[in-house]
């Protein structure tokens, strides 16, 4: 059920945010040089890589690491990259993971390839049966700013308290925290 859910909620999306989604692509080629989108390597389910599309914020040449380990991150964004993050416009192209079925709208959010710390805890602890989420239990939790063992505390109450309902809640606060730009990272 959760598969029909995601599939047709991310083609519904899709549709309605497609005049946004071209806009926002639009915008990035006009303001900066490289490609619309950047994909990159994540893990997702029982820690297979796929490849995540995310509309450019950053420059070209930025190091592919979590943007809390960049030295200066306002730095290698690109002119538009601080509000496509802001917004959350940036994660718009996951619709296509969703729709492909290497994500859910709600999990745990992919990890980097490069991730090592949070991916073997996750192993450790079953985390990485679930497929990976657009949301999560600790994105609506804190989200970058949290560290990885209680991120990691999240997604093992999510892998235990999962149903279709906890889905629609875990939604309705990102919904909020989109809106309110909570915990956005820059």
């Amino acid at each position: 059920m959760k598969r029909l859910f995601d599939f047709t909620l991310a083609l519904i999306a899709s549709m309605i945010l497609f005049v946004p989604i071209v806009l926002v692509a639009m915008t990035v080629r006009l303001t900066s040089k490289g490609s619309v989108l950047y994909w990159s390597d994540r893990v997702g389910r029982n820690n297979v890589i796929f490849k995540m599309p995310k509309f450019r914020s950053m420059k070209i040449d930025t190091p592919a690491v979590a943007t809390h380990l960049l030295e200066d991150p306002k730095s290698v964004l690109t002119p538009m990259g601080d509000f496509l993050r802001k917004s959350s416009l940036d994660e718009l192209p996951q619709l296509w993971c969703v729709l492909m079925g290497d994500m859910s709208f709600v999990g745990p959010r992919p990890a980097l390839y490069n991730q090592d710390d949070l991916i073997a805890l996750r192993t450790k602890k079953g985390v990485h049966k679930l497929v990976v989420g657009v949301t999560g239990w600790a994105q609506v939790n804190g989200r970058d700013a949290l560290p990885i063992p209680k991120k990691v505390d999240l997604d093992v109450e999510y892998l235990e308290r999962k149903s279709f309902s906890f889905d629609m809640y875990i939604l309705w606060l990102t919904f909020i925290k989109v809106v309110r730009r909570d915990g956005v990272s820059h």
